[in-house]
């Protein structure tokens, strides 16, 4: 009996040790308990102060020298190396040291592959993002990144950089989100870096609103579209200053073929998937003139989503080559925004409208081929396989490609259903001597203006606004990248997909697209507005901001003399709202005094003497936030009601103001839910008695 007993207890354990050794135990979706609870190899490890080394000497095969690296007070890497290439390997090799799992997870978001890791729950994420030939737009990338000798390079010595560290690194000592999810990292390639360009893509040029737009328009009629939804604002300052001529013979876009059917009914599909608003920037460059000091000044302020950790690693890199300080992306190689002895640059997004869809003339039922200029051809079958933690089989996905590009959805329940998404970043560069890394690299180690723009010739995508000065004295921008040639109003729709005539005729010469050195004003600056003015012989469409912040940021800097780098660091951490200046002068004028409660007119007189700066200890802008949401919402009532049906677009903000300053008369402002007609100065009123209804009860206005 006591043998049974020992060969029971025996067999629990065993069992037991499996099953806490074995990812997913009882069929869960928890980690392997047993190693991460290891307290030799699991999350006790990390759990220990281990401190950072204030100096490293990196010695291996793929280095010409044995490099130095000097971590300062806020263990910010400084790179000593022979040469580019080696400082690529000790870049690769610190990102790593600091910045491993983001690289992984972030790869295999943009990839497709987080099923690997996270199991089913992310599979129709990665079904999709396979679907919009991300991977397939990387390999592109990567292909032409590689038939330049100096950027395969500098691309294969980081990622050989990366796979050091991770050759040194023991299990013990992963970064703990590995040993959670139960994996361990792998190899990196050039693709996953080619890859990480496009995780940036999706963020800043993959947004879009064909589909919303068509609805809209179809809804609407053109007149009241047009009306409601205009492409100019007389209001906006665009990054070009009016004043700079484009003295050039633009190319001619393909002629139109229009295809009215289009137009003429809602598509009843759910909103395509889009990055989140906000992603902008802000930058700016003063010339001697305007400064203290008589030297140029530049800020660079980018605003990309808020995560732990951030998306920017500082470093500075140098070599015989270089000498550059600024800041990097995990995942590539170089800085993307600094500066050195000579110049400094930074960059905001463009915002222009690249990514276009399209409607197929389907010949068969099973949708293998098309029509095209009255030619039948082939759909190409792309086949993925996704692997899925915790099923035995993978996942086969396949996607149709067409000349614009591949079909992404094809289910009837799904979103822009059956048609082609024509993105430029799937696209392949253009032959070039240098691309994206090479630009950025040529940037590190330019000395004036001209290096400048000869380092800008090789950047592709996404589009950026590249700011600059130099020591020389030199302000300048350039909106830069790679910009599709367009008919007025193309993309701005979706198109008819069986007409060539409908894509893009190449892009814009490098030699036109906007840009202005040392203009008069004595500051150049960008603040994701539209970048020139209707001069401009290129059709511009953007999905992009109110232009608010650009006209705050030039607006600003008009007024500024004898400028110093503490007045431009006050500017850039400034919590002054132009929006609230313009709707508050728009709408206040409106409100009936004679009708307001006392506490009504407390509350009047706070947003009356308010100066339109946001702070924590300030809350006036609590009941600016709610008077205008309740103004917008009110006012576009019907649009809410319209959008529980179909897609559809919501007007502007700032096309609200401009009807309460131009149209107040107007049908939009007649609030459906009442009997009566109102006007805009009834709106107001009743949009501003429900702000203050709703503002916190303990709200002292007269305090």
């Amino acid at each position: 009996m006591r043998g049974i007993k020992f060969f029971l207890v025996f067999g629990i354990l065993v069992g037991l040790i499996l099953t806490l050794n074995t990812n997913q135990p009882f069929g869960t979706s928890l980690p392997a308990l047993g190693k991460l609870l290891n307290p030799f190899t699991g999350f006790w490890q990390n759990g220990e102060s281990k401190p950072e080394p204030a100096r490293l000497n990196i010695s291996a095969n793929d280095l010409s020298e044995t490099a130095e690296v000097f971590f300062d007070e806020r263990m910010v890497p400084h790179i000593y190396a022979a040469n580019n290439k080696d400082a690529a390997f000790v870049n690769g090799y610190i990102h790593a040291m600091h910045r491993l799992w983001q690289m992984d997870i972030s790869t295999r978001a943009v990839g497709g592959r987080l099923s690997e890791v996270l199991g089913e729950r992310t599979l129709e994420r990665d079904k999709t993002q396979r679907k919009k030939g991300i991977v397939y737009g990387a390999e592109n990338t990567l292909q032409a990144w590689m038939s330049s000798p100096a950027e395969a390079a500098i691309l294969n010595a980081y990622a050989a950089g990366v796979n050091a560290y991770l050759d040194q690194l023991k299990p013990k000592d992963y970064p703990i989100e590995f040993k959670i999810l139960g994996y361990k990292p792998e190899p990196w390639t050039p693709l996953r870096s080619a890859l990480f360009i496009k995780n940036m893509a999706e963020s800043l040029c993959s947004r879009h609103q064909d589909l919303e737009a068509t609805n809209t328009k179809a809804l609407l009629g053109s007149d009241l579209f047009e009306f409601l939804y205009p492409e100019e604002n007389p209001k906006q300052l665009p990054i070009i200053p009016a004043e700079v001529e484009f003295d050039f013979e633009a190319l001619t876009p393909f002629p139109a073929e229009d295809a009215p059917e289009l137009l003429s009914q809602a598509l009843p599909y759910e909103m395509f998937e889009l990055p989140p608003e906000g992603n902008g920037s802000n930058n700016w460059a003063v010339a001697p003139q305007k400064t203290a000091n008589g030297n140029a000044i530049l800020c660079s302020d980018p605003h990309l989503g808020l995560t732990l950790p951030a998306i920017w690693y500082e470093v500075h890199i140098n070599t015989p080559e270089v000498n550059s300080y600024g800041v990097s992306l995990p995942s590539e190689p170089g800085i993307l925004i600094g500066f050195n002895q000579f110049i400094a640059w930074g960059e905001t997004n463009v915002g222009h409208d690249v990514l276009d869809w399209y409607t197929i003339d389907w010949v068969d039922e099973a949708k293998t081929q098309y029509r095209l200029d009255g030619e039948v051809l082939d759909a190409e079958i792309r086949t993925d396989t996704i692997y899925i933690k915790g099923r035995k089989e993978p996942h086969i996905e396949e996607t149709k490609y067409t000349v614009w590009g591949p079909v992404v959805y094809e289910d009837s329940t799904s979103k822009y259903k059956d048609m082609a998404m024509h993105w430029i970043a799937n696209d392949k560069p253009a032959e070039k001597p240098f691309y994206d890394l090479g630009a950025f690299w040529r940037l590190m180690g330019a000395k004036n203006h001209a290096d400048y723009l000869q380092a800008l010739k090789g950047y592709e995508n996404p589009a950026q606004n590249f700011a600059f000065a130099s020591r020389d004295g030199d302000v300048a921008i350039t909106v830069n990248g790679s910009l599709p040639v367009k008919r007025d109003q193309q993309g701005r729709f979706i198109q008819d997909g069986s007409k060539r005539s409908n894509g893009w005729n190449g892009y814009i010469p490098r030699d036109q697209l906007p840009q202005v050195l040392n203009p008069e004003r004595g500051y150049i600056s960008s603040a994701n507005q539209k970048s020139t003015d209707e001069d401009y012989p290129y059709y511009y469409n953007s999905e992009g901001f109110d232009d608010y912040r650009g006209r705050s940021v030039n607006l600003r800097l008009d007024s500024m003399e004898a400028i110093t780098v503490q007045d431009m660091m006050k500017m850039q951490t400034t919590s002054f709202s132009l929006y609230a200046k313009d709707a508050l002068q728009a709408t206040l004028p409106f409100i009936d005094k004679s009708k307001l409660s006392d506490t009504e007119k407390d509350a009047l007189e706070s947003l009356e003497d308010w100066d339109y700066y946001y702070g924590q200890d300030v809350e006036v802008p609590v009941l600016f936030e709610i008077f205008k949401d309740s103004l917008y919402r009110m006012t576009f009532d019907e649009f809410y009601e319209y959008r529980k049906e179909q897609s559809i677009l919501f007007p502007k903000s700032s096309r609200l103001l401009s009807l309460l300053e131009e149209a107040p008369e107007h049908s939009v402002f007649d609030h459906q839910q009442t009997k009566g007609v109102e006007d805009a100065s009834a709106i107001v009123n009743r949009a501003f008695k429900a702000a203050v209804a709703n503002v916190p009860k303990d709200q002292n206005w007269a305090a």
